[in-house]
């Protein structure tokens, strides 16, 4: 009996079917166990201190996911958004005005505690930014985080900005179904906001076992990508895997030939306790030496900016070999 050939529409389907295209975020969650992993890696970390000032500002991120709630889009919204493939809440469009009052609640809650002089200098500047410096402020940092631009990007009160638009964004995106979010033609952009992915993690357990998710840096919704493939160019020729000698084989970079960039994949399976965003933020040596060896960030970490360096520069850079570890084609 000769077998029936499936159309290209069949074998999509199927395969949904079977991979988990989405992981939403966990609105309970999501950023008590960031802020628990933060204050796991600050223990043995070169930037231990930041790490726990980030840690303490997750964790008031968490209180006010429980505290706040933005207005969902309209259904004719999200059909708009789901016929025209385009992210059903877009991160460079409208802001709920809601988020200056969370910006507003989390400076409360980080004053509250003790604080060294300089942080507290830092949180009286940005609670005296007008509304529409603010706004400017928002716009620069969404920009970036979209793959924009970082100019009008304050390295300073940048990520206490970040931090309230996270809220925002994460307390719609975990009130989204998997059903209401497009498939957009850009695969590399987040399908909720159309931000770019902080890191990429291999889960375990269950339905997620072996996949690979990529995760926003602003919504912290994750969609599921094949392995060995650049996360920024979809290339998936020229992929290679380091790490650096000695340190946990639970995180590396994976660098792409052919695009010149890299993002960092966290395995689970060999630390349960990875966490995308945390540990990308606790890896500054790994960056190090990929850049050194030639290679750029595809995206930069949400709560650590820096000037924009120009392009020229950029390109100036030798591929130098350094110390670490390297798979061609590894997973």
């Amino acid at each position: 009996m000769a077998s029936r050939l499936m159309e290209p529409e069949q074998i999509a389907a199927m395969n949904a079917a079977v991979v988990p295209r989405l992981r939403m975020p966990a609105r309970a969650t999501v950023f008590g166990e960031r802020a628990a992993r933060l204050q796991q890696l600050a223990d043995n970390s070169t930037i231990g201190d930041y790490l726990r000032f980030v840690a303490r500002l997750v964790g008031a991120q968490q209180t006010l996911l429980a505290e706040f709630e933005t207005p969902m889009p309209s259904a004719e919204s999200i059909a708009v958004a789901q016929r025209h493939s385009m992210p059903v809440l877009p991160a460079m469009g409208a802001r709920p005005p809601l988020w200056r009052d969370v910006l507003s609640r989390l400076l409360d809650l980080m004053a509250a505690d003790t604080l060294p002089p300089p942080l507290q200098a830092l949180i009286a500047q940005v609670r005296g930014l007008d509304g529409e410096a603010l706004e400017q402020l928002a716009d620069a940092v969404l920009n970036a985080q979209s793959g924009g631009s970082a100019r009008g990007v304050d390295p300073a009160s940048a990520p206490f900005v970040m931090a309230a638009l996270q809220v925002v964004w994460t307390d719609l995106a975990s009130r989204l179904a998997p059903a209401e979010v497009p498939y957009l033609d850009t695969p590399g952009h987040c399908p909720c906001c159309g931000s770019l992915p902080v890191a990429s993690v291999v889960r375990i357990g269950g339905v997620y076992q072996g996949y690979r998710f990529l995760q926003c840096g602003l919504c912290a919704t994750e969609w599921h990508m094949v392995r060995i493939k650049c996360s920024h160019c979809d290339s998936t020729e020229g992929i290679a895997y380091h790490g650096i000698e000695g340190t946990s084989d639970a995180l590396k970079a994976e660098t792409c030939d052919h695009c010149g960039t890299y993002r960092k994949i966290v395995y689970l399976e060999k630390d349960m306790n990875g966490e995308a965003f945390a540990d990308d933020l606790a890896s500054l040596p790994l960056d190090l030496m990929v850049t050194e060896a030639g290679f750029k960030r595809s995206s930069g970490h949400p709560f650590l900016w820096q000037a924009e360096q120009d392009e020229d520069d950029q390109e100036a850079q030798g591929r130098q070999a350094t110390p670490g570890t390297s798979d061609r084609q590894g997973t």
